[in-house]
């Protein structure tokens, strides 16, 4: 799966919030251009070395969430593994996974300097 193959099935989908989603996009291939980017539960992911990082939610069809992982199972090592957000903007839904909700493209514009240093440190913390 390649990059290409994103952006198909992304036209395909239709999301009504297709412009943020892009910006997202974006924003984090240049924050991390080592990235290969994929699909994973029918979104756009992010992984390192074949490992899923951040992986977008986007359904239903008025969301546009970015999940920030250590891969579908929780870790053995789960309860030693800390990780800042020193924006306040993810919501952690286990030590190890945490989601970022945007309500608008006003709140995604606003905070892209924000993820962009997030998935700069997340990718660095879960090596």
């Amino acid at each position: 799966m390649s990059r290409a193959d994103v952006d198909r099935f992304l036209a395909e989908l239709g999301h009504g919030r297709a412009a943020e989603i892009e910006l997202l996009r974006d924003t984090i291939r240049s924050a991390r251009p080592d990235l290969t980017e994929r699909l994973k539960w029918k979104a756009p992911s992010f992984a390192v070395d074949g490992d899923d990082r951040i992986t977008f939610r986007l359904r239903p069809g008025d969301r546009v969430e970015l999940v920030f992982h250590r891969g579908a199972a929780t870790r053995e090592d789960v309860a030693s593994f800390d990780f800042i957000d020193p924006f306040g903007l993810i919501s952690w839904r286990s030590p190890d996974r945490g989601v970022i909700a945007f309500a608008d493209e006003a709140a995604v514009r606003d905070h892209l300097p924000a993820v962009a240093e997030l998935v700069d440190r997340w990718i660095e913390a879960t090596r």
